[in-house]
């Protein structure tokens, strides 16, 4: 008789146990938002209620920002602190999104993953590749999330082109340009808050090679398979020292692997605002002109041919989404995904290795594991 009630109590524990889990996988995940001051953050604080998420708190020392953000969108006042600690220990949040600077990443890290909160920053990852390796290793020891959110992965044509290239419709891969760039953040009009660091090598690592160069590594290194160049080149130049004196406003990223190459070009100089790759195949090629059109030549005989690609399904069109999927175990990150920490480790390597060929004027070669 003991025998039994004891297995009817494991039961019925089992039982409720599964239908809490149940509940809490369904339940929006409570995400902390950790500065405000990087202009992105516009586009969770924009974002309509989807159910999915739930803001709990907001970290932001600034009052005059909070309060400025908070009339723009609507936000109360209540769930803003002046630390991670204390929202931490006000909201109790599942996950956070980093708004701050590249270089406020580390410590976000460093306050997050002890607790068992996942981490979501915006692009880059680091401010450099010291960094990097401490937050990876952070996130490994307390078993974290930790993601890098670009534009260009919720883009339809970028996962086209890679389903192509993966498939072998244009053969081997042989060379990969992407641009990506506008006319420069002081002639766009950006708010200060956000132009203070974004102008400043220590708190965003460089200028134009960093804050656009990372998405065509993270991308190259995507249609890699993770594979490292075997060695990086680069040419930074500040065309407009009277706008960007302590920072480059221009870089051209060369990554020479075995039988292609990847040619990242950056600017602050264009007349206008772009983000495309080009991908050229032995036998064919594909140009993601944007998140949407899309043109490729699958071989000589071959005429060009042009799509227009719908928004890509929930949770894989939205940064915010995505991550709660993967918090809630409802998406796993295959290894060199655009958003995983294996590609922007690698991503952080090479654009230290960039940052240092420009500096030299020498290529700087990679290690890789044999």
């Amino acid at each position: 008789m003991k025998k039994i009630i004891l297995l009817l109590t494991i039961w019925l524990f089992l039982m409720t146990l599964n239908t809490t889990l149940g509940q809490s996988q369904n339940e929006p995940l409570r995400i902390g938002i950790v500065g405000l001051t990087h202009g992105h953050v516009h586009g969770i604080l924009d974002r309509p209620d989807r159910g999915d998420i739930k803001i709990a708190g907001i970290v932001e020392p600034n009052r005059e920002l909070a309060q400025r953000y908070s009339k723009q969108h609507g936000y109360s006042m209540d769930i803003v602190f002046e630390s991670m600690e204390k929202m931490i220990a006000a909201s109790n949040p599942e996950a956070v999104t980093a708004f701050g600077s590249t270089y406020e990443h580390l410590k976000v890290v460093e306050t997050c993953a002890p607790l068992g909160i996942h981490v979501m920053v915006e692009k880059p990852l680091a401010v450099s590749w010291d960094h990097a390796k401490k937050m990876m290793s952070l996130a490994k020891k307390y078993n974290i999330h930790l993601l890098t959110n670009y534009e260009t992965t919720w883009y339809a044509t970028n996962h086209k082109t890679y389903e192509m290239v993966k498939n072998g419709d244009i053969g081997d891969l042989r060379k990969v340009v992407v641009h990506d760039g506008h006319r420069g953040p002081i002639e766009l009009g950006i708010n200060k808050e956000f132009l203070d660091w974004l102008i400043d090598p220590k708190l965003n690592g460089a200028g134009a090679l960093t804050d656009f160069g990372c998405y065509g590594v993270n991308l190259i290194t995507w249609l890699n398979h993770g594979e490292k160049p075997d060695a990086v080149m680069a040419v930074t130049q500040t065309i407009k020292p009277d706008l960007y004196l302590k920072v480059d406003d221009e870089a051209t990223i060369i990554l020479q692997y075995p039988k292609m190459q990847g040619i990242i070009q950056a600017s602050w100089n264009w007349p206008i605002s772009r983000k495309d790759m080009e991908v050229y195949g032995q036998t064919g090629y594909i140009y993601s002109d944007n998140r949407s059109d899309i043109r490729y030549r699958l071989s000589r005989n071959e005429v060009e041919q042009k799509e227009k690609l719908e928004v890509r399904p929930a949770p894989y069109n939205d940064p915010f989404s995505f991550f709660a999927s993967v918090v809630r175990n409802k998406i796993t990150l295959s290894p060199y995904d655009l958003s995983s920490l294996e590609n922007n480790m690698i991503v952080m390597e090479i654009l230290e290795a960039a940052k240092k060929s420009a500096k030299t004027g020498k290529a700087v070669k990679l290690k890789k594991l044999r």
